[in-house]
């Protein structure tokens, strides 16, 4: 059925959900943490019998948007009085049978917080149903509510004001709504016109203004446009084409599959995007990438930046890898095949022999984040793995730290930077291990307790600079100090120590007084 996101009744609905108290914790609080948790891992049981007995208002809501299931009629046009059935049958959310009112799509509270003026709230996000809705598998049509990626480019994008966003692949909407948060426009763009009735009705139930939407593949929708940022979650999984097993095929969903072999569709997002970016413009995006024959899966996506248009600073964060049966044991789950049927093991099959077919011996998993130069940036190439874990609110701050205080240093030479005072940020901590019975230690470590939480072993000259940078001298002195305190040359302690600054500097671990 198709979705028809009209905003009078959009409005209507969103007063009575608010009327209701549907709202993120109050479905907690109902179906209670076990309950929460099962929902999370496609398990409705325990909501539903935390639910049992209830016929008010937010009980016959969270059961029939938030978990799919039909209910009476009558019991919907109470808890919905200005929108009832005949309001969600009029947007495409609902139909009829007899007196019960059957779900078409779901209807979840998501809570969001932001950075300075954007502040918190919660949003309702419209998206198909799911796995535990439909008591089966996902059509490949499917549009995916919010999950574990979405929250991770979520907390990914930069929390800073801009003027146009794109969102490449927009699904269900969420990465628009988290961009016009701070941005004046935002267009989004997908594939599926399914996906884009979800966003429409998604900003007009949340009453967000500025978010158009445009039918298309890629670029295809914007071509000859420039935006200042552009995110994208997009469909990067590494699915094989037009395999067949003993009559099974791999269904090819449109929410996680973007039609190309291997990894070539992240490839086209990464040598594209400059074409859309204004002068200084930041891309940020998920992807997978291959390892293959043994080749480095970050050296091939350096490859790709290389590719571009123009030349691109780069900035790309590997999460994980996994093996490629790994892989296709995630993926094959995803898509609802339960393991140990034979539909599972063909699945399998296929998958093994796609990646055998490119001599894949591992996928990767990461952050991608490019920059079209402009005034005032520095030139960037960062290529990384960072298998710490990772917040996901609050990222976006520190990535757009990181990228400030690269574009401030880049700009000094080391006596500018000798010259330069820093301050240690007040989650930088130190631990120091010592061997029994020994009077210095073997290992010092510098913690973090904000973005990614890293950890770096550091000698003791680094550490007493750490450890003395209060704002007040500029390192040049104290470096000087120290060297004076090791007995050690100056000179050669500022030539080791410096680049070693600028390093601690983005990230995070000293903070650059202004």
């Amino acid at each position: 059925m198709p979705l028809h996101p009209d905003p009078t009744i959009c409005a209507a609905l969103a007063s009575d959900l608010t009327a209701a108290g549907f709202t993120a914790e109050a479905l907690r609080n109902a179906w209670g943490p076990v309950g929460d948790a099962a929902i999370g891992r496609g398990l409705r049981g325990p909501a539903i019998r935390a639910l049992a007995g209830r016929d008010d208002a937010l009980a016959t809501l969270a059961r029939m948007l938030g978990l799919g299931m039909p209910q009476p009629v009558t019991a919907v046009d109470a808890a919905l009085p200005r929108t009832g059935v005949a309001g969600l049958v009029l947007l495409g959310l609902a139909a009829i049978d007899g007196d019960t009112a059957r779900p078409i799509a779901l209807i979840r509270p998501q809570e969001w917080s932001g950075e300075a003026d954007a502040g918190a709230g919660e949003w309702w996000i419209a998206s198909d149903l799911d796995e535990a809705a439909l008591e089966g598998a996902l059509p490949t049509d499917h549009v995916l509510g919010v999950g574990g990626a979405s929250l991770t480019l979520a907390g990914l994008q930069l929390p800073a004001p801009t003027g146009r966003v794109l969102d490449l692949g927009t699904g269900c909407g969420i990465q628009a709504l988290r961009a016009r948060l701070y941005a004046d426009e935002v267009v989004a763009t997908d594939i599926s016109t399914r996906a884009l009735g979800f966003a429409s009705l998604t900003a007009a139930l949340n009453g967000v203004d500025g978010l158009e939407v445009r039918h298309g593949s890629l670029f295809e929708p914007v071509a000859g446009e420039r935006f200042d940022r552009v995110v994208s979650n997009p469909p990067f999984v590494i699915t094989p084409r037009g395999a067949t097993a003993g009559g099974i095929s791999v269904p090819a969903y449109e929410y996680r599959d973007g039609g190309a072999v291997g990894d070539d569709l992240v490839r086209q997002v990464v040598t594209g995007v400059a074409g859309v970016l204004a002068d200084g413009g930041i891309a940020q995006f998920l992807g997978n990438w291959e390892y293959r024959s043994g080749r480095d899966g970050l050296d091939r996506v350096r490859e790709w930046v290389a590719a571009a248009s123009v030349p691109m600073d780069a900035w790309i964060i590997e999460r994980e890898i996994l093996s490629p049966l790994d892989y296709a044991q995630l993926w094959v789950r995803d898509g609802g095949t339960p393991p140990g049927s034979p539909e599972y093991a063909a699945l399998i099959d296929l998958w093994l022999e796609d990646f055998e077919e490119r001599r894949v011996t591992g996928i990767g998993f990461g952050y991608i984040l490019l920059r079209r130069p402009g005034s005032g940036t520095a030139p960037l190439s960062r290529f990384e793995r960072v298998s710490s874990p990772a917040p996901q609110e609050g990222l976006g701050a520190d990535l757009a730290r990181a990228l400030a205080v690269h574009d401030v240093l880049g700009t000094r030479d080391d006596v500018g930077l000798a010259a330069s005072a820093f301050t240690t940020p007040a989650d930088v901590t130190e631990a120091r291990h010592f061997v029994p019975g020994a009077e210095d230690p073997t290992i010092i470590e510098l913690r973090q307790g904000r973005g990614f939480g890293r950890t770096l072993a550091v000698d003791p000259g680094l550490a007493a600079l750490v450890g003395a940078c209060d704002g007040e001298l500029p390192i040049g002195v104290l470096i000087d100090a120290i060297a004076e305190l090791l007995e050690v040359d100056a000179a050669a302690l500022r030539a080791d120590l410096l680049p070693r600054v600028r390093e601690l500097a983005f990230l995070g671990f000293l903070d650059p007084v202004a």
